[in-house]
């Protein structure tokens, strides 16, 4: 068939629409999650009556919000917007949920890790994933399913900085719903410090994308497996080679379908931001080159999925003369962009935290702090063919 007579369908982004959240004003740390039945799940911090942060989640059913309920609440939660708690469905009422707490009198912090078996009414005791209890930063924690019915977790890892080395380490474990630890294994021996690790199911095993380091301060985006039994050697995707001597807290995101993975994340190399994506058609074993996302004043704190076709959607914030947007753009598997989408705005500081976004069937999910209203905002975009 000639090239001109193709009946190929190709996705296109329409039909924004916005559902206001019952997050209080001030809220922050938003997060996302959608469960194995295609609910979703919204999680955040806000503060009590009395000024203590609560970390709360509601769900959306029939574009309604639920009733919003409490995981935890305490003086000694993190509220940090690069290191922010996660909710994650597992099927059958099940819920894991993870956070910061820094025990009082502490220079560092930990993670807890809780279970609720009755769809968030009650909470387990929470467990620390970490075996390690020096006054150091365990943080920047990424949740997928494991095979048991319980939760895989990567996270970043400061114990050697008690020691006096400068490597921060990312490790791995698992947690039962029963609170059981699985090994306690070092994916990498040092990463960018504050530049969260994200992860993603494949058919080959969990995939884990994060920013490596040398020892010459390259800080480079990096993938490794696990395939059930072992980790795989730390791969870089490309060779920015974006030499950097602090951490520029903008970790990748991962995303994907099958054996199509795209990768997406920021660098600055050459004092030139750009937002990237690399798509992978074998699970993540190869990556082709990058695709430049950006309009030329990224901002960065991405965020990818991965749609039936293996094409993605990337959402990242851009600078603009009011502060920061909030867009969204569709990049086919062969690389094309589509124009990009205005997902909704924000200032171009930290405060604005970093946006989340899934994927719910051909339905975009996104959600973000909105600083100019003070708001978590939601937003869904239909991706259709």
């Amino acid at each position: 068939m000639l090239a001109g007579c193709s009946h190929t369908k190709h996705t296109t982004l329409g039909n924004l629409r916005e559902i206001p959240p019952p997050a209080a004003m001030d809220s922050s740390q938003v997060n996302l999650n959608i469960g194995p039945d295609g609910t979703p799940f919204l999680s955040w911090i806000e503060y009590s009556e009395k000024d203590v942060p609560e970390l709360r989640f509601a769900t959306l059913k029939d574009q309604k919000w639920s009733a919003v309920q409490t995981i935890v609440t305490g003086d000694d939660l993190i509220v940090n917007y690069a290191d922010f708690p996660s909710l994650l469905s597992l099927g059958n009422g099940v819920l894991a949920a993870h956070w910061m707490s820094s025990p009082p009198g502490s220079e560092g912090y930990n993670i807890s890790v809780a279970f609720s078996r009755d769809n968030g009414q009650t909470w387990g005791k929470p467990v620390i994933p970490h075996r390690d209890r020096s006054k150091s930063e365990h943080g920047f924690m990424a949740m997928t399913p494991s095979g048991n019915g319980g939760i895989a977790a990567t996270w970043l890892d400061s114990r050697k900085l008690a020691t006096g080395s400068s490597d921060v380490a990312m490790m791995y474990t698992t947690v039962a719903q029963d609170g059981t630890l699985g090994p306690e294994t070092i994916v990498s021996g040092r990463v960018c410090d504050c530049c969260q690790p994200t992860s993603t199911r494949t058919p080959g095993g969990m995939l884990t994308a994060f920013r490596e380091r040398t020892d010459k301060e390259i800080r480079d985006i990096a993938v490794a497996r696990f395939d059930g039994t072992k980790w795989s050697d730390p791969k870089i995707i490309f060779d920015d080679n974006w030499k950097i001597d602090a951490c520029p807290i903008n970790g990748p995101a991962i995303a994907s379908h099958d054996n199509n993975v795209a990768v997406a994340w920021y660098t600055g190399v050459n004092d030139k931001p750009k937002v990237e994506l690399a798509f992978s058609a074998d699970g993540g074993n190869t990556f082709a080159p990058p695709v430049q996302v950006d309009e030329g004043k990224p901002i960065g704190r991405v965020g990818v999925v991965v749609l039936d076709s293996g094409s993605a959607v990337v959402t990242w914030l851009e600078r603009d003369p009011k502060g920061g947007q909030l867009k969204a753009r569709l990049i086919d598997k062969d690389g094309t962009k589509n124009p990009p989408v205005l997902i909704g705005s924000t200032n171009a500081g930290s405060s604005s935290g970093f946006p989340r976004v899934e994927r719910n069937g051909n339905t975009i999910m996104i959600a973000w702090t909105d600083t100019n209203t003070e708001r978590i905002r939601v937003s869904e975009l239909d991706a259709t063919n």
